[in-house]
């Protein structure tokens, strides 16, 4: 059994959300069902699921929608379900945020592994980030310097993450919009440059900043 939470079952099909809720609560799981995106956005702004299965084609737009927001304020795990299968599915879900993928149709016993799997590995990945005075918060989607909240936005956050996560690497402005904004890099695209900027002078009393490595791109370190 989960420890705390509810798991978040995202899938407009009643039948295999009826045969995914049996097979959950056989094993005691706390569970949310959600139909459309709208549904499943209401459940996560009222409280942040422990984990998501998560369908792609929805009534009302595409699962990696939510996959994008959900990877820009949390690294809880999800588990994108599909009969969307082909490789370049696959990896664009995968490169999209999600933690596993499983393709439609499926044996109910190895959707019930490959979720009790992803719980596994999300346990033991710590909930809090650090490097020197810096913390960063996932859950709370915080950062805080000697403790005092560095009142960062969404994409301040995520940038912040990927650099924590990432020491001593160039990160290309590619790779950073990609991670961040969930789509290609536009060429006149100001908005990585701006939310850098707004990021380094945050970072002020940390001992930390983001230097430009140029034409390569960007690179977090001690000042």
């Amino acid at each position: 059994m989960i420890e705390s939470g509810y798991l978040l079952l995202v899938e407009d099909e009643p039948s295999v959300q009826a045969n995914n809720k049996k097979i959950l609560n056989r094993r005691g799981y706390a569970l949310r069902q959600a139909f459309t995106l709208a549904e499943a956005r209401a459940h996560i702004r009222e409280e942040l699921p422990r984990a998501v299965v998560l369908d792609i084609q929805l009534p009302d737009g595409s699962g990696l929608e939510l996959l994008h927001e959900l990877r820009q304020t949390s690294n809880i795990p999800v588990l994108m379900l599909t009969a969307m299968g082909t490789p370049q599915d696959i990896i664009r879900g995968l490169e999209g945020g999600g933690d596993d993928y499983l393709t439609k149709p499926y044996e109910l016993a190895v959707f019930l592994m490959r979720v009790e799997a992803l719980l596994r590995r999300a346990s033991i990945v710590p909930e809090v980030l650090g490097i020197g005075p810096l913390k960063l918060d996932p859950a709370s989607v915080k950062a805080f310097i000697n403790g005092e909240d560095m009142a960062l936005s969404q994409k301040e956050y995520s940038l912040l993450q990927q650099f924590v996560q990432n020491t001593e690497k160039i990160l290309s402005a590619e790779y950073l919009y990609k991670k961040v904004w969930g789509q290609e890099m536009l060429d006149d695209d100001n908005a990585l440059k701006v939310a850098i900027s707004k990021l380094r002078a945050k970072l002020a009393d940390s001992g930390y900043t983001i230097t430009v490595s140029r034409g390569k791109g960007y690179y977090f370190e001690r000042e």
